[in-house]
């Protein structure tokens, strides 16, 4: 997996944080200097933690599990929407909505009723509706994509959460922490790493920073789903050879009742005899 280099990161402009009286101590650990009353963030320790995420990302995808990208932030829609599309993998570029881990169960009754909308539109029988009931339904369906246009296709809450900017996404954050859904985060100067379970101390606010740092999600998802290929493709013939052996059973099975039923056609004639 090929990390960007700290050059990448730097030209980038990863390591420019928000303004001193900004700051938030607890960034502390990941702090390299100020510089005419600008927190720089070190971009030694951004590499650590963007190779720990790549790693802990991976091995999630990897197991089979899924991880939601979260980014409603201008700067970040883009590209969240861009990596999440490439990789088949659930996002949030819209609007967080409050209670989508916390009370999954309506939020998925929800996003029900928008996949039946979507079918009925697919066959064309919206058209065939009235007009005034049409046009009430279509306007309905484009509030329901602004909040559900990455989620179509879940079925159960996710294994981690990718989030740009913990305090734009405060709500995903504290809703995952609730739940227990381990969280990656690009975190900037004035935000609380120590809230998320991995913390990518990053400028969260340049729309070129936090296109280097998913960029690096974004491969490591990939290879966590070339991971699970290969897993699924060792498991299908394990798959086979139980199939087999259940073939073989039903063979020797039956040759048990063949010979069972002879034997009694033997007894039969004996008695007859």
């Amino acid at each position: 997996m090929a990390l960007p280099t700290a050059q990448e990161l730097f030209d980038a402009g990863v390591h420019i944080g928000h303004q001193v009286r900004c700051w938030n101590p607890r960034f502390r650990e990941f702090l390299y200097a100020n510089r005419h009353g600008i927190s720089i963030i070190n971009l030694e320790k951004t590499l650590i933690q963007l190779e720990k995420a790549c790693a802990y990302v991976e091995h999630i995808v990897g197991g089979g599990q899924d991880i939601w990208l979260v980014g409603t932030k201008p700067q970040a829609q883009d590209a969240i929407r861009e990596a999440a599309t490439a990789v088949s993998m659930p996002f949030v570029v819209e609007r967080w909505l409050g209670g989508t881990l916390t009370n999954f169960h309506t939020i998925y009754q929800g996003l029900e009723k928008y996949r039946n909308f979507l079918t009925l539109d697919q066959r064309g029988e919206i058209d065939r509706m009235p007009n005034k009931e049409a046009a009430s339904l279509r306007r309905k369906m484009v509030r329901m994509k602004a909040n559900f246009e990455g989620l179509a296709d879940i079925h159960e809450p996710p294994a981690a959460l990718f989030i740009v900017d913990v305090n734009c996404e405060n709500i995903a954050v504290k809703e995952a922490r609730k739940m227990g859904i381990k969280s990656v985060a690009l975190v900037d100067t004035n935000s609380d790493p120590s809230c998320v379970d991995i913390a990518i101390p990053a400028n969260d606010d340049s729309t070129r920073s936090i296109g280097a740092i998913v960029g690096a999600i974004w491969e490591a998802i990939g290879k966590g789903m070339e991971c699970r290929d290969l897993r699924q493709v060792d498991k299908a013939p394990a798959q086979d050879v139980g199939e087999l052996q259940d073939v073989e059973s039903s063979v020797t099975l039956s040759s048990g009742v063949q010979m069972a039923m002879d034997a009694l056609e033997d007894i039969e004639v004996a008695e007859g005899v």
